[in-house]
């Protein structure tokens, strides 16, 4: 039976046997034990499936991946211990020295400096075009040695909607796969996979978790893209890794299973940025009621929002629910349901007056964090993005005044009330 989206969030990833929990058990174990070195030298050889040592794969985990895999409409999934962690690995685990890659410039500060300067200094070069740049620009873009496109559905927090699909044709003509970070509209709102893009990240400490209560990440691959195709530009997948007596990836695994499992057994067993197995226990509780706290999340920032539109204090407001939002049309084709609960808008006054309305807020707290059941902004220009340039702040749709904020899922009204009194008081 083909289950719908909302039993997937309750029910997705793992079916109790007989006597067995009903929820999904914590296995908080480092280690697991073998009657024979044989049997355990099968899981090393990559020969066999199963458990060996926590840093690489644990039960508790990839069963919390198997659910998010399912909302997604994907075929794998590993799960991380952050959402920097999972795009630092989408990329490197096709990326190393002397590739490029072609992204959004409209992404998450940290994001961009990840790609920006990290990234560059192992030799990954990127080219930032703008969400809205012409076919043209796009196609300029791309060079001999470019080995995947990066996009935010919604970017954090200029709220850009990308044409995925668009970008996803883009990046299959120069045969490279579209990886997409869809964290603020989660797979609720937008499967990305069903418009063309291969690879798909999540920060799910935020939407996901929805209570601020562990930090995490996911890569979920679609198992469509056809690595074979292009084995000298994806040698990674397609020629012996020696670090594992010679596997092909592409080839042990198939289309469905190359991605994920180089990503585990190769990068997750160097870095180890694995998720705690306690913090995905608490992922998979927050994932039961994604599917009904997003609609809340979406209606509270559309009652913000049209709210903001008509104050006279402030000098504009991006939400593309907003019928003469910019990204309107595309979120339409993209988010018919709902988009997220985030609203970005400047308060006349500029850098200053934005300062001073945050400092009158009772009820919205002032945190870096976002997407979260509680309400909260921030003024990325101080904070998340307060590394980057002034150029490259309006690259990414960042303003000195923009005012990011996140509704969570509390009365709507109450929301405007504390909005509305902390503008009245502005110096």
């Amino acid at each position: 039976m083909k289950k719908r989206l909302e039993t997937i969030c309750v029910q997705g990833g793992y079916t109790p046997g007989n006597g067995e929990p009903r929820q999904i058990p914590i296995v908080q174990s480092t280690t697991f034990k073998y009657d024979t070195s044989e049997d355990m030298g099968k899981l090393f050889d990559l020969e066999a499936s199963g458990y060996f040592y926590s840093r690489l794969q644990n039960p508790t985990n990839d069963l919390v991946a198997a659910k998010i895999a399912e909302l997604e409409g994907g075929c794998a999934a590993m799960l991380t211990s952050s959402g920097q962690a999972a795009n630092f690995y989408a990329i490197f685990n096709i990326a190393t020295c002397g590739d490029h890659i072609v992204s959004s410039s409209s992404i998450y500060g940290g994001t961009f400096n990840l790609f920006a300067v990290t990234m560059r200094k192992m030799g990954i070069e990127f080219t930032f075009v703008s969400p809205d740049c012409t076919d043209e620009e796009l196609e300029a873009a791309f060079r001999p040695n470019t080995k995947a496109v990066f996009g935010e559905t919604i970017a954090n927090p200029a709220l850009c909607v990308l044409d995925i699909e668009r970008f996803a044709n883009a990046a299959h003509k120069h045969g490279v796969p579209l990886i997409i970070d869809n964290t603020f509209a989660t797979p609720v709102n937008c499967r990305p996979f069903e418009w063309g893009a291969d690879i798909v990240t999540h920060s799910t400490t935020k939407y996901m978790d929805g209570h601020g209560s562990a930090v995490g990440g996911c890569i979920v691959d679609s198992g469509k893209f056809d690595w074979t195709k292009y084995p000298e530009k994806f040698a990674g997948l397609c020629t012996p890794d020696d670090s594992y007596h010679g596997v092909v990836y592409a080839e042990r695994f198939g289309l469905e299973g190359a991605f994920i499992t180089k990503a585990t057994a190769q990068l997750m067993r160097d870095f180890g940025s694995i998720q705690a197995p306690f913090n995905a226990y608490l992922l998979n509780l927050g994932l039961e009621s994604l599917h009904v706290r997003m609609k809340r999340h979406c209606e509270n920032a559309q009652a913000v929002a049209e709210f903001l539109e008509s104050s006279d204090k402030i000098s504009w407001v991006r939400y593309c629910g907003l019928k003469n939002d910019k990204y309107h049309a595309l979120a339409e084709k993209y988010l018919p349901n709902g988009s997220c609960g985030v609203v970005s808008f400047g308060v006349k006054g500029g850098r200053k007056a934005a300062e001073s309305f945050m400092k009158k807020l009772r009820v919205i707290a002032i945190e870096t964090h976002v997407a979260d059941a509680r309400s909260c902004c921030l003024h990325p220009a101080s904070a998340t993005h307060r590394q980057m340039t002034d150029d490259e702040l309006l690259a990414a749709g960042v303003s000195p005044d923009l005012v990011r904020l996140s509704c969570g899922i509390e009365n709507a009204q109450d929301l405007i009330d504390d909005i509305k009194q902390a503008l009245d008081q502005i110096d």
